[in-house]
């Protein structure tokens, strides 16, 4: 199917799944050029999307899956070599582009999707709240571009009158997966108010240990937090929460210099003497290293040998690491 023909269903097609699926196709489309080479979004496609986002009569929730960029995960199970550093970087630009010439549909997809009255689980207004939060990272991706600092400072405010964890969660993401300069405040201030909340707690590291990376900062606080107070190896949830969650975000993951892989192995090893069959899961983030580009595939298998070198592994993690070392 060519892009026009994939255009043309994302604007106009009545049934909803081929409108998700056109316009996934073609980001995915874009994505898959330019980790080989950076260009543009077409002006065409911006438009469709703002048509979407605009659009009287669909519903907020299907706008939200269908203006979502596909993962750098995603894009990675498309491509037979996989440079997590280049995946990442055509994410990034995919979405600031749309971001920035977006600006203005995002401010109105904000304003106009904040549910009037008190939380409903309904369907109408999760799509609302998924749709405006959306919109909100989405401006603070922007204002990061632009060096402008009132959208941060909206999401800010928006986090501490936040009346459910949804809102607060949104309004706390857009700050962290930016970078902006107020996040470390927001991130004290909500473990603050739910260190007592066990599984709130559990989404605090993992919100910290999936952010992209920026400058090593997402890897050198994922090292902080092992050393947190409430944070520990014995706790099965604890130990997902950040580890699990850093092993399965590749921009900070996959590192040249290999230090994520280090992290990485010391952790399996860590946890196959205290619950083997949690170190077995997290010894999958092996799974598909056969397939990193240089330098990442040596230093990956170099970790993935040390684990298979360890006397005493038990047979959980053993069998998974001798599929990655013989595929």
């Amino acid at each position: 199917m060519s892009d026009d023909d994939s255009l043309t269903l994302l604007q106009h097609d009545p049934d909803a799944f081929n409108r998700y699926e056109a316009g996934q196709r073609l980001l995915m489309r874009h994505l898959l050029v330019n980790v080989h080479e950076a260009t543009p979004l077409s002006p065409l496609l911006i438009q469709a999307m703002r048509l979407v986002l605009r659009h009287p009569d669909l519903d907020a929730g299907f706008k939200h899956l269908v203006l979502t960029v596909p993962s750098e995960n995603y894009v990675a199970d498309q491509l037979a070599s996989i440079d997590p550093v280049r995946i990442h970087t055509a994410r990034e630009a995919m979405l600031k582009q749309l971001a920035v010439s977006l600006q203005p549909d995002w401010e109105w997809a904000f304003e106009s999707h904040q549910p009037a009255g008190p939380y409903t689980p309904s369907a109408q207004a999760s799509g609302q709240r998924a749709l405006a939060n959306q919109a909100l990272f989405m401006l603070c991706v922007a204002a990061k571009e632009y060096g402008h600092s009132m959208w941060p400072d909206r999401a800010l405010q928006h986090f501490k009158d936040a009346r459910h964890m949804t809102n607060r969660l949104g309004a706390l993401a857009a700050l962290v997966n930016t970078h902006a300069p107020m996040a470390d405040s927001a991130v004290a201030l909500f473990y603050e108010q739910f260190k007592h909340e066990p599984l709130v707690v559990d989404t605090w590291f993992t919100l910290q240990a999936s952010a992209p990376e920026q400058d090593s900062r997402v890897f050198e606080q994922a090292l902080k937090l092992m050393h947190h107070p409430e944070f520990s190896l014995h706790n099965p949830n604890r130990a997902r929460s950040l580890i699990a969650a850093f092993c399965a975000n590749p921009s900070a993951f996959h590192r040249a210099d290999g230090a994520g892989y280090a992290f990485w192995s010391e952790s399996v090893l860590a946890l196959d003497a205290i619950n083997p069959q949690l170190a077995a899961r997290l010894a999958r983030h092996s799974g598909r290293w056969a397939q990193l580009s240089e330098p990442y595939r040596s230093a990956a298998m170099q970790a993935a040998k040390e684990v298979m070198g360890r006397p005493g592994l038990s047979t959980d993690v053993s069998e998974i690491m001798s599929r990655t070392l013989h595929a």
